[in-house]
């Protein structure tokens, strides 16, 4: 199910195809029609439906560096007479037209790219002559213009656009920019492939603005598509790719500047790695001890213990010939394979599926007792110890409370196990299960009722083949090569996860100086110290990364209100602490600023309650948010509610820039899950605008909007296309296409922007 919170509809009519409407790329011009007047007595010209963009297909290829970039481009005049169409397509610096192919009846039409300055003429032109923003926002990009083409009444053609460019270089880092409207409201489908072959093998791809699929062909050939989801997803597509070193670390830095931040003189800063995959024999893999503990309880009798069951077999099976394994199984008591970890050998394989297909589920819940056992010996030498831990339930014999449980556990992990825990349906203390394997650098999975246990399972233990990287950790040194703890705070991930072969770590955090430091990471490189550094020099940071501080505000919410549920299992908390109320206030904070809302902030999306962001309403909105975290995010351990929670907070740690800002899951009220979707708000590079009083109204004015502006500019006056031109240069003029009037901070003046 779906849940769709109420949006403005804007209406886009006259030359302009609705650029705002997403995923729209091309701007279509509507020359004048031939108008079939009817003789009648009173002659007048029929209405005639413009030209829509109704499908977009993009296929992008990159070999080493030049990217050629494929648009087809789908029109239907829905129309009873023929029309004529211009396309406007804005694309970043350096694109060549390569070809133009029209399958349509008439003159082949042409393509030519004008630069910014005539680019920035027609955009005034058909600003001021149609009085619509639309295409302001792209303000600072070239265009590529189309001569008239015509289109049947009635009938749809293609477009075929080829371009290409010569992509930028960081470092080994290389970005594709996709310009597309950052506008929410829905419109022509699109799809989006790309493939990108070097020669030079590719470590890793990240996209910062949308849910993407990769697919490895070769070390170096990647293949990419945009993930389809409910989820809106507006705004350029960007993704980059991180070329292998050689045996090096390959990794990369962006910043972006903040005057918030450093007093004035601070931002945000983005840190991409990836470890290298080993080659042949060159670099010998560190082995594993894996040491599974299954739960046996009389919950997972049938389906769920057959494949906990086929789960661990392939566990076994997929372990390399010397490395080490054990098996635990509990229910009420607890049982073992062996009483420590043995060195897989085929004769110990046979024996322990043996073992594992001899289990039988009956019993309670013993989770302390099995964890404890899990955790006490010593690690086999020379090797990386890891518990795969499964429940699919509640500890119901032994020791119950969930901080005990946690501490415990804690303490006995004096081997440093890797905990990846598996909850299998609701009934399971999600906190508990994902604060476990946090705290030993492991990760947490949840099986949902409909899901499978031994592909989860599965998938997780593939992933964990070939510890590259093991226990790093990031050290910020200064100009002197000394530590520097100032000069980088508040970094997400706060602590580095081990690194297996084709992962990648995405680190955000905030830089307070103008000094270029040294990221220095360090750890155990293939079973041996190593040692990588990493310049980030923030003289280079860019407006066009506005990106960077929505994500580290993404993870920011998550931390804090993880924070918060964990505080939850001490039944003695008080949400009215000092430390609590600090808490709900900076989730109010990041959530008002950046629009990144939770099924506990979602109350900013309404009007009605935020109908004054100021005073005694600020106060009751954090009472609204306090009681809401005390009822849910403290008091649901388990059930639907609590694998929302513990969705949510995933998926904020690892969204990009425009995918979880509209949307989060929450419990319905039968107990399913479903998806919000929120279009009242609206994220503009790195600010946020919110839907109030039939304007679109800046984060940063919420608690002034009632007062008078300190200035008022018409729609297409000079002084208006002067602001789109200086918000241009600070990358947010498409705060003015977002429709309707507009209340935004300009410098030190709150402007309102009167729409058309």
């Amino acid at each position: 199910m779906r849940t769709v919170l109420p949006a403005c509809v804007r209406i886009v009519t006259g030359l302009l195809l609705a650029m705002s409407a997403v995923p729209a790329l091309a701007q279509v011009v509507r020359t004048e029609p031939v108008i079939i007047v009817p003789q009648v007595f009173r002659v007048r010209p029929m209405p005639t439906a413009s030209i829509v963009l109704t499908g977009i297909d993009a296929a992008v290829t990159v070999d080493d560096q030049v990217a050629s970039t494929v648009l087809e481009l789908t029109f239907t005049n829905p129309g009873g007479v023929q029309q004529e169409a211009v396309v406007l397509l804005p694309v970043p610096d350096g694109v060549a037209v390569r070809s133009l192919q029209y399958d349509g009846v008439g003159p082949e039409p042409t393509a030519q790219v004008l630069t910014k300055e005539e680019a920035r003429r027609i955009y005034d032109g058909i600003v001021r002559q149609m009085r619509d923003p639309a295409l302001v926002e792209f303000a600072g990009y070239n265009l590529i213009k189309t001569s008239a083409f015509p289109i049947p009444p009635g009938k749809s053609q293609k477009l075929s656009l080829t371009y290409e460019q010569v992509l930028t270089m960081d470092g080994d880092r290389v970005d594709y920019v996709l310009p597309r409207s950052e506008a929410l409201a829905g419109g022509a489908p699109m799809t989006i492939a790309a493939t990108i072959r070097s020669k030079r093998p590719i470590a890793s791809l990240y996209s910062p603005s949308h849910e993407i699929v990769t697919q490895r062909v070769s070390p170096g050939h990647v293949r990419v598509t945009l993930l389809r989801t409910s989820t809106p997803q507006p705004g350029s597509v960007r993704f980059s790719y991180m070329l292998e070193r050689g045996g090096e670390l390959s990794a990369s830095t962006l910043a972006y500047p903040d005057a918030s931040v450093g007093g004035g003189n601070g931002g945000f800063f983005m840190l991409l790695a990836s470890p290298p995959a080993p080659r042949g024999d060159a670099v010998k893999s560190v082995k594993r001890e894996v040491v599974l503990v299954l739960d046996r309880s009389g919950s997972m009798k049938g389906e769920k213990m057959k494949q906990a069951q086929a789960a661990a077999a392939q566990i076994i099976e997929g372990l390399e010939e010397g490395e080490a394994f054990n098996i635990i199984d509990y229910s009420d008591s607890v049982a073992s394979f062996a009483p420590q970890p043995v060195i897989k050998t085929r004769e110990s394989a046979d024996r322990a599926k043996a073992y594992i297909a001899g289990l039988d589920a009956n019993g309670g819940t013993n989770i302390n007792d099995a964890l404890a056992e899990a955790l006490r010996s010593k690690p086999t030498e020379g090797m990386l110890p890891m518990v795969l831990f499964l429940t699919d339930g509640l500890p119901t014999v032994g020791e119950r409370s969930e901080v005990a449980i946690r501490e415990a556990a804690k303490k006995a992990n004096t081997g440093e196990r890797r905990i990846f825990s598996f909850g299998v349906g609701f009934d399971v203390n999600t906190p508990l299960l994902a604060a476990l394997s946090k705290s030993s650098r492991g990760a947490a999975t949840f099986v949902l009722p409909d899901e499978d246990v031994e592909v989860k399972v599965s998938q997780v233990f593939r992933r964990l083949a070939g510890p590259v990287l093991a226990s790093p950790r990031l050290t910020v040194v200064g100009a002197h090569g000394e530590a520097d703890a100032t000069a980088v705070r508040e970094m997400l991930p706060s602590e580095l996860p081990d690194l297996f072969e084709g992962d990648q770590v995405v680190l955000t955090g905030k830089y307070t100086g103008t000094a270029p430091v040294v990221l220095r990471v360090e750890g155990e490189y293939f079973g041996a110290p190593r040692r990588f550094e990493i310049p980030l020099d923030v003289a280079q940071a860019s407006v066009r990364n506005s990106f960077i501080p929505r994500i580290w505000a993404n993870r920011k919410v998550g931390v804090l209100v993880d924070a918060i549920r964990q505080a939850g299992a001490d039944p003695a908390a008080n949400t009215n602490s000092a430390a609590m109320k600090e808490l709900v206030d900076e989730i109010i904070a990041l959530s008002t600023k950046y629009g990144i809302l939770t099924e506990y902030t979602s109350f900013l999306a309404t009007e009605s309650k935020m109908r004054s962001f100021s005073g005694q309403s600020l106060d009751e909105a954090r009472k609204d948010v306090r009681s809401n975290l005390e009822s849910r995010a403290m008091r649901e351990r388990s059930g639907a509610g609590g694998a929302v929670q513990q969705m949510n907070i995933k998926a904020q740690a690892a969204a990009p820039a425009s995918v979880g800002n509209y949307a989060f899951k929450q419990e319905a009220a039968d107990g399913r899950i479903e998806d919000v979707t929120i279009t009242t708000v609206q994220n503009v590079a790195d600010r946020t605008f919110f839907q109030r009083n039939n304007r679109w109204v800046d984060s940063q004015l919420l608690s002034t909007e009632a007062e008078k502006p300190d200035r008022t500019i018409e729609f297409g006056s000079d002084e208006y296309m002067t602001l789109a031109r200086d918000l241009a240069r600070e990358n947010r003029q498409v705060a003015l296409a977002l429709g309707g009037d507009v209340l935004l901070q300009v410098g030190k003046e709150r402007v309102l922007v009167k729409g058309p």
